[in-house]
């Protein structure tokens, strides 16, 4: 069994090879988009999941969550909340406990969708904590992805602050949110056997 409870230095992680989501990508921005994506996310039981907001430059203000991502091995599914809100369906399946969700440092995002719409989460597991259980000395998700799956994923601070409430995400946009929801569900598949 491989040891992870050695740190890996940023050196190393730069000499891994660089990998993002290359499945398809579904950007939901009206509720007709909504209604397809909800079929195809009907009988997953295991998704990955991430949210982006816009930042905010001024103290103590904070904007709402404007995306939300979900993702399987091959597929992503990109919901602009800014645009669809968040609907009984999507509020449904975030209640779900048997459809697993995925994610990292999930308190904030999950307050952060509260804020759009009353929900009860279930089903979510935090990457964080299995790190934390099993002495993994890294817990962000560049890190983890290095450390588990041995490639080099993008958390470019230019992508991380875009404004994710513009009219068009851009192509690199786009990648970057599919592929940490996506990272999410892949690190799940080699964590869960600590």
């Amino acid at each position: 069994m491989t040891d992870y409870s050695s740190p890996i230095t940023d050196e190393e992680i730069q000499q891994l090879p660089r990998k993002e989501f290359e499945g398809e990508i579904f950007l939901i921005d009206t509720l007709d988009k909504l209604d397809q994506a909800m079929e195809m996310l009907e009988g997953k039981d295991l998704l990955g999941f991430d949210t982006e907001t816009r930042p905010s430059f001024k103290k103590g203000q904070m904007n709402e969550v404007s995306l939300l991502q979900l993702s399987t091995a091959g597929e992503a599914f990109l919901f602009r909340l800014n645009y669809i809100g968040l609907p009984p369906s999507l509020r449904q399946l975030l209640e779900d406990d048997s459809v697993v969700k995925i994610g990292l440092a999930l308190r904030d995002d999950l307050n952060g969708l509260k804020r759009l719409a009353n929900f009860e989460p279930r089903g979510f597991i935090d990457l964080q904590d299995i790190a934390q259980k099993n002495d993994v000395p890294h817990n962000g998700l560049k890190k983890l992805a290095a450390l588990f799956l041995r490639y080099r994923i993008s958390k470019s601070r230019s992508k991380r602050l875009s404004n994710w409430e513009g009219e068009y995400l851009g192509p690199k946009q786009v990648r970057y949110a599919a592929t940490d929801a996506w990272i999410c569900y892949k690190l799940y598949q080699v964590m869960k056997k600590l």
